[in-house]
């Protein structure tokens, strides 16, 4: 296994989080802030997975918390998707995108945060990462679980 980038797309930023090379372990990465081009977003999202020779990107999709079903949120999220795997696609080598469930990502990494003392005005400048390596880490334990 090579590395895995995660994506947590967010209304105003983008977290990004990288796997280990061996494919264990998610750490946070990056945040990028919307520029208000989903061309030059997805430009710079793909950017960061070639620089980090990343073969997959996992993007968290929004499920409904009561339903665990998709809605508008997990709607517009995939067509967004749709766009952004078109786009790996064409790179040489291409880079496969999937999807995972990311309910509660965003909590869990607030608390995380908050349980290191990391002040509420530092927390909004990285939660967003840290929320993207909660989803990677998932889909990476989830996929640990399925190849065994």
């Amino acid at each position: 296994m090579t590395r895995v980038l995660g994506v947590d797309l967010g209304a105003r930023r983008i977290g990004l989080a990288l796997s280990d090379p061996r494919g264990v372990v998610a750490g946070p990465l990056a945040v990028l802030t919307r520029t208000g081009d989903r061309a030059a977003d997805h430009a710079a999202i793909l950017r960061a997975a070639v620089e980090n020779e990343a073969v997959l990107i996992v993007v968290g999709l929004p499920l409904s918390l009561s339903t665990g079903r998709p809605g508008p949120a997990a709607d517009a999220t995939l067509a967004e998707v749709a766009e952004l795997a078109e786009h790996a696609a064409a790179l040489d080598p291409p880079v496969a995108v999937e999807t995972h469930d990311e309910r509660l990502t965003t909590v869990t990494a607030q608390r995380s945060l908050a349980t290191g003392g990391v002040r509420a005005r530092d927390r909004r400048a990285v939660v967003d990462k840290v929320a993207a390596a909660v989803m990677l880490q998932s889909w990476l334990d989830g996929r640990s679980r399925r190849e065994s």
